[in-house]
């Protein structure tokens, strides 16, 4: 297991498997690399979407089209490490590092499948608000409940 919370990308280099609970898989696609061939930067955007909505509807009782409270990203990062590239299948990690009465701070490892060490660490902060007057709303009990458990410091890491 690696250190804690941090944003230092030497900490986050060396982020292992273990450190997250929650892993969603994800197989790339031709579309995904740029003229590289690699995956292309603003793809990981839309990865740490997928493994954070996935968690947030099967485990958190939230779902974005029809829940009456939404996270909106106010912040958002990405470290790369190593490319990747189609036809890789992609392993991405998930865990909390912040959690207030209305916001929660995510971060994603994004593992090729195999690999014990991380090709790319981001993540980004959700502030929850009501869906109507989009004002700042507390994290429901079932969502605070499901998104304790990827809790870095309460995970079973």
């Amino acid at each position: 297991m690696s250190a804690g919370n941090s944003s230092d990308p030497k900490a986050l280099r060396q982020r292992e498997r273990s450190d997250y609970p929650y892993f969603l898989s994800y197989r790339s696609r031709w579309i995904d690399n740029d003229q590289y061939s690699h995956i292309n930067n603003s793809v990981y955007y839309h990865l740490f979407d997928s493994v954070v909505n996935t968690y947030l509807i099967q485990h958190a009782d939230l779902s974005p089209s029809t829940s009456p409270f939404i996270g909106l990203v106010v912040s958002s990062f990405c470290h790369f490490f190593s490319p990747l590239s189609f036809p890789a299948v992609l392993d991405l990690g998930l865990r909390v590092t912040r959690m207030g009465s209305s916001s929660v701070t995510y971060e994603v490892g994004v593992f090729e499948q195999g690999s014990h060490q991380p090709s790319a660490v981001g993540g980004y902060t959700h502030v929850f608000v009501d869906r109507e007057t989009r004002k700042s709303a507390p994290i429901s009990p079932s969502a605070r409940a499901g998104l304790k458990k990827l809790l870095f410091s309460a995970a079973k890491l």
